[in-house]
């Protein structure tokens, strides 16, 4: 009897410990559950700052109206008692000013490149158009601190002496480049596609890269162009963006206006808002012009979308290297491969068709320039390329008159029979 009590008693005590467990297992999970709440509504109050006006755009987004001297990049400590500069200085010379009309397969002329949000209203002056971060957003990210920041660094290195470690970060590359010189800006047309990615984790993006300092830890980079993220923005739509950093993306930058630092001046324009319309294989090209430049005077570095549009700049002090100039500018595309199931990405760059398909089916830059020591844009000289698997995606180099100047066509479909 005393054996079968003593059994019955430890059941009982087993139960009482299970329960016990689930218990508390419970009350931290409610816990942790609460303290992640109130973590994403004190995020989503930093970075959502009062609104004048909100926008409804077709595509989902808010876009807020917020105050000039409200936003973001106020929230650094350095620029408490910064006076906003409304407009450069300087403007780099000899700008190429570009028709109207875009480049097009028939008489049709297709309507100007905007923004989606564009069709329900505009912000009014003194206002800058803010993309609403959403509580989805946040929950997305590895974490609240990494949120708005690329995990690793993503710069390509074509004078890397380790080619096969090239990609080992899951990121490749389709490029022009320039080196050796000292640089104040870069320029360039890209037309604008919505490429297809594998999976959620991916993205693609064309753009343009301001580059100073080595490739280790202390990496400056200024970045600007079209991206497809749905990490960042919860879906695949095509999207501005902006990215800096002055320690290789360790600590410091962010996309668009998610921390302190870039510091917009334009009403019209929302970083990490969707552009429209977007180009079709063999049907019309739809491009976006962007100009990054270092403003003689000041020593900021400006951003200018189009032709019409100054965005805003960042601050001088922000960076170390890209202080006084850039040492390398990269123009091109980028994925991120993941090799789902062992094998290479089928998530494709830019248009998703190699650059020998020519115009109407493959990616371009076109009219690449860089600004130079006397705050003019001229073309560059001894244009290399690189890419780390030349049969997932490339990059070919030309050079016409007119609108074209110096131009390359690049990106590719990602995995195919010479790509597994």
């Amino acid at each position: 009897m005393e054996s079968n009590d003593s059994a019955r008693l430890g059941v009982a005590w087993l139960l009482v410990a299970v329960v016990c467990y689930l218990s508390c297992a419970a009350e931290a999970a409610a816990a942790a559950a609460a303290t992640r709440r109130v973590e994403v509504q004190r995020h989503l109050k930093r970075l959502n700052k009062q609104a004048v006006k909100s926008i409804k755009s077709p595509d989902g987004d808010i876009i807020d109206c917020v105050h000039v001297s409200h936003q973001p990049a106020f929230d650094h400590p350095f620029l408490k008692n910064h006076t906003i500069q409304m407009r450069p200085s300087h403007h780099p010379e000899r700008q190429v000013l570009l028709d109207k009309s875009k480049l097009i397969t028939s008489k049709q002329k297709p309507p100007p490149q905007s923004q989606l949000w564009h069709n329900n209203g505009r912000c009014p002056q003194n206002t800058i158009p803010v993309r609403r971060t959403k509580k989805e957003d946040l929950l997305r990210a590895s974490s609240m601190k990494r949120y708005g920041r690329k995990l690793q660094r993503t710069t390509p290195n074509p004078l890397s002496l380790q080619p096969d470690l090239l990609d080992e970060s899951g990121h490749q590359h389709a490029i022009a480049y320039v080196e050796g010189d000292s640089y104040y800006g870069a320029k360039a047309t890209i037309n604008v596609w919505e490429p297809r990615l594998e999976q959620g984790n991916e993205f693609s993006l064309s753009q343009v890269w301001v580059i100073g300092g080595s490739f280790g830890e202390d990496l400056n980079s200024i970045e600007a162009g079209w991206q497809v993220n749905p990490d960042l923005y919860g879906d695949n739509n095509t999207r501005l963006f902006t990215y800096w950093t002055t320690d290789s993306y360790q600590a410091t930058g962010c996309y668009n206006l998610l921390c302190s630092g870039f510091i917009q001046v334009n009403s019209e324009i929302a970083m990490g808002a969707t552009i429209y319309p977007i180009s079709k294989y063999e049907g019309f090209q739809y491009d976006i012009s962007i100009l990054v430049w270092k403003d003689p005077k000041e020593g900021h570095w400006w951003l200018q979308f189009g032709n019409d549009y100054v965005l805003g700049y960042w601050p001088s002090f922000l960076f170390s290297y890209l202080s006084e100039s850039a040492s390398m500018i990269e123009w091109g595309g980028e994925v991120v491969n993941l090799e789902p199931g062992g094998e290479h990405t089928s998530t494709a760059m830019g248009s998703g068709h190699f650059p020998g398909e020519g115009f109407g089916k493959s990616s371009y830059f076109r009219n690449i320039q860089v600004v130079d020591g006397s705050n003019n844009l001229r073309d560059p000289t001894d244009i290399a390329t690189f890419t780390e698997q030349a049969n997932c995606y490339n990059v070919q180099i030309g050079h016409g008159g007119g609108q074209w100047g110096n131009y390359f066509y690049f990106g590719g479909p990602g995995r195919n029979s010479n790509c597994p």
